[in-house]
């Protein structure tokens, strides 16, 4: 599968394209609305990141003791039933006076459905795509990411300036709840991929077969820890530029578009392998000039520039499905999400830290730094320890049936 009409041809990737769109734009909007109340009510900027990405944090308590579920539940049911939680979720953040406390329990609990939500999602896609066609889906949903930031960013910041910040909180309460109608009645029923009732302990089993592998291990600390401390630049965007910061997550997301879509649709595969490493090193270095607190013009063109490097993600969760067995690839994606989103949310919780005792533009250089002595780790671990060929057996160590 090489074409974009193939793969939207192919029955039921559209309404799980549309349901993603529906999350990733609400999920857009009322992170910058509440960011954006949480700065004005504190002036704090490690307050304001949490706000925006403290969900991520929760995403560790769904992938150590829930994330069997993401093979064990059936997929509509389970997509329904998380967008119906954040859209609730998402209504209650609008209700006026509600201490901070409160918010911040919301956020997590977010977070912790999101780390099923996604495993089940990206479990999906590789059922109902071919294994050939997974790559070219998986980078269209990340293009859908980038294209709905952008617009979710640009709306919520229009609606944040001309509605209000809780009034963008009840559009994005609106988006997820027309994903959960969508997911009902768009999507087809199927069975659980796996047998057996979810458990604490069927995750913990699972999630050691695949910590269990010294080349898996190298791809799922690629895919969260460079990725997880740019993140944390980028939550300071609001203290950066208050008056911009959506412009900025736009820029930003345009980059990330950019990339993902010639990753996924024009680099030859042969290539790809050898991409991961440079587009990791690209992801970081833009934002080491942030300590000089460039102009907002160029601060908007090192932001699209370094979310070119994210299409490092859908380069390594492509060796990823390489390296794992089909009927653990629910568990094996939604372990890839939860731990780069708890990344996410630890950066951003060291990034407002350090800025809170420096700047913005100093915590992000900081957070830059690491994120390429992380990478340039991993390329030298890599190159000690070789892996197995591409297109020869691939060691699946540990693995039992589920």
């Amino acid at each position: 599968m090489r074409t974009y009409r193939e793969l939207f041809r192919t029955p039921q990737f559209r309404p799980l394209f549309a349901t993603s769109a529906l999350h990733v734009a609400g999920s857009t909007m009322s992170g910058l609305a509440l960011g954006t109340l949480v700065y004005a009510a504190t002036d704090s900027p490690l307050l304001a990141a949490l706000s925006m990405f403290g969900s991520s944090l929760a995403q560790v308590i769904g992938a150590t003791v829930l994330l069997s579920a993401a093979d064990r539940l059936p997929p509509r049911a389970a997509m329904t039933g998380m967008a119906l939680t954040f859209g609730l979720a998402t209504a209650t953040l609008a209700a006026p006076g509600l201490p901070l406390a409160v918010v911040f329990a919301i956020v997590l609990t977010q977070g912790v459905v999101a780390a099923v939500g996604g495993g089940v999602r990206y479990g999906l896609l590789n059922e109902v795509l071919s294994k050939d066609g997974y790559l070219l889906g998986r980078s269209v949903l990340n293009m859908c990411v980038g294209l709905m930031q952008i617009g979710g960013f640009a709306l919520g910041g229009l609606l944040v300036t001309t509605l209000s910040a809780r009034g963008t909180l009840l559009v994005a309460a609106a988006l997820h709840l027309t994903g959960a109608a969508v997911a009902r009645f768009g999507l087809a029923r199927r069975p659980p991929r796996a047998a057996g009732r979810p458990s604490v302990a069927e995750t913990w089993r699972t999630n050691a077969v695949l910590w269990s592998s010294g080349p898996r291990r190298r791809v799922y600390l690629a895919l969260w820890v460079p990725n997880g401390l740019v993140v944390g630049c980028e939550s300071l965007f609001v203290p950066y530029a208050p008056d911009h910061a959506g412009l900025l997550f736009a820029c930003a997301a345009l980059g990330m578009l950019i990339g993902d879509t010639v990753a996924g649709r024009f680099v030859a595969q042969r290539r790809r392998g050898r991409l991961a490493i440079p587009m990791l090193l690209l992801l970081a270095v833009p934002y080491l000039f942030f300590a000089a607190r460039p102009a907002l013009p160029l601060a908007f063109a090192l932001a699209a520039l370094a979310s070119v490097g994210f299409s490092a993600s859908l380069l390594l969760q492509e060796r990823l499905m390489a390296l794992t067995p089909d009927e653990i690839t629910g568990q094996a994606l939604g372990l890839h999400s939860s731990g780069m989103l708890t990344m996410q949310g630890v950066a951003a919780a060291l990034a407002g830290a350090v800025a809170q005792r420096t700047s913005p533009g100093t915590a992000m250089t900081v957070m830059a730094g690491a994120s390429l002595a992380v990478t340039l780790a991993l390329a030298a671990a890599g190159r000690r320890t070789p892996e197995p060929v591409e297109g020869g057996p691939v060691p699946r160590q540990g693995v039992s049936s589920t």
